[in-house]
């Protein structure tokens, strides 16, 4: 039974058995609102021929998206109770990601009150969150740097405030530089003490994170595709497309999984590039169905945009997610020349298929089932591989594998980015 309040103390990094709650699947979940509202209002702007503008306001929702899930994430793996005021401080940072969701549209329109007011609700309630760690923490140092969390959360939301009163053209140079600060919070916080998050526990979370966004890649194409065939009866244009596209998705899985994530969680500098480098991942893996919806609207004469166009929208994020993937873990479980070269040729491939017209979509899936079909093979011929290649499965979400119960092996431990 849930007990109404308990000590907010920091979790044993050793925790054995350390999995999802239900309260952070259904936190994932209301997420995914947002990156769905974020994808539509990409696949509009590029549409109308604004793909620069589009591409640049879904850079900066995204953003917003995911560094609120992030900060969650990083935090809870760390503190979290399970005691009523933490469900019900996580449910407020539910109701701030829905009232962002809420003002995607308008962000897309130069209007960004909404999305700032639903991204502050959610900073607020985490930064409550710190202070009430700090509150309880028995350690000075562990005591300072929640309460450095707490302050420098809450300082650059006053910055986020005044971003909505800039001039319109001094905007993006204003919201970089709040990026900027909120990337430099969790240094700041953690200089001279760590929190002690859960390996494991976060390669799992953002494991399912990106199942989530690939669930909602392969939901947004259906529905341009179930379009195409219902309206514009255009089932033989739409087809390859479909077809690619999946195969896209069922790849971009296979080869995410690939490789034992938690593994490369083992001292500060891996922590905080592998925490940080999923921003690209997972707006990538999500622009990836918007683009399908680009391709589908363009072939039956919706999106009067070239089809080059339309393929690029494709097959650019395919490519980016590959090689993200590559850089930020799968290719330090590869063995040989060979295998290393396998998911940077495969994007370079993916991003030649641009140029196939209106086949681009099928052979760009072709591609991508190809890699890990390459994968596959190269690691069944090495053994000190097995398991690590794309195409093969290994130590996904929930399973408890070696360097579950700690970071790394080597008691190190990354900064919380994110939090």
């Amino acid at each position: 039974m849930t007990q109404p309040f308990l000590p907010l103390t920091a979790r044993s990094r050793a925790e054995a058995h350390r999995a999802a709650t239900p309260l952070e699947l259904f936190f994932d979940l209301c997420f995914v609102v947002a990156v769905s509202q974020a994808g539509a209002e990409l696949v509009h702007a590029i549409a109308e021929h604004h793909a620069a503008d589009g591409i640049a306001h879904y850079a900066m929702v995204f953003f917003a998206i995911w560094w609120a899930w992030m900060n969650f994430t990083w935090f809870a793996s760390a503190y979290d109770n399970d005691d009523v005021l933490y469900r019900v401080v996580t449910l407020v940072q539910i109701a701030g990601v829905l009232i962002l969701a809420a003002g995607v549209s308008k962000a897309f329109e130069d209007d960004f009150s909404i999305a700032v007011l639903g991204y502050i609700v959610m900073r607020i309630a985490l930064a409550s969150q710190w202070l009430r760690a700090a509150h309880h923490a028995t350690d000075p140092g562990e005591r300072t740097m929640c309460r450095r969390y707490a302050g420098g959360v809450l300082l650059v939301q006053l910055g986020w405030i005044a971003f909505l009163w800039v001039p319109d053209s001094a905007k993006p140079w204003v919201f970089l530089a709040g990026v900027v600060a909120e990337l430099a919070v969790p240094a700041f916080a953690e200089k001279n003490v760590n929190t002690h998050w859960h390996p494991h526990h976060i390669a799992e979370r953002y494991g399912l994170f990106t199942i989530i966004v690939l669930g909602e890649t392969i939901f947004a194409a259906t529905v341009a595709v179930k379009t195409g065939v219902a309206e514009y009866d255009a089932l033989d244009q739409v087809l390859p497309i479909a077809a690619g596209g999946l195969l896209i998705v069922y790849a971009a899985w296979w080869i995410y999984f690939a490789a034992p994530a938690h593994l490369r969680l083992s001292s500060n500098r891996q922590g905080f590039l592998w925490g940080y480098g999923h921003y690209l991942i997972f707006a990538s893996a999500a622009a990836i169905g918007a683009g399908i919806e680009v391709a589908v609207e363009q072939t039956v004469g919706k999106a009067h945009i070239s089809t080059l166009a339309a393929s690029s929208a494709v097959t650019i994020p395919a490519a980016l997610f590959l090689l993200c993937v590559w850089l930020l873990h799968a290719r330090y479980f590869k063995v040989g020349i060979a295998q290393q070269l396998v998911l940077p040729v495969s994007a370079l491939a993916i991003l030649m298929c641009t140029f196939a017209g209106r086949w681009a979509v099928l052979i760009a899936g072709l591609v991508a089932a190809a890699t890990v079909a390459v994968g596959v093979t190269l690691a069944s011929r090495n053994p000190e591989s097995r398991g690590a290649g794309p195409g093969h499965g290994h130590d996904g979400p929930g399973h408890d594998g070696p360097g579950h119960d700690g970071p790394g092996h080597d008691g190190q431990h990354a900064p919380g980015p994110g939090h």
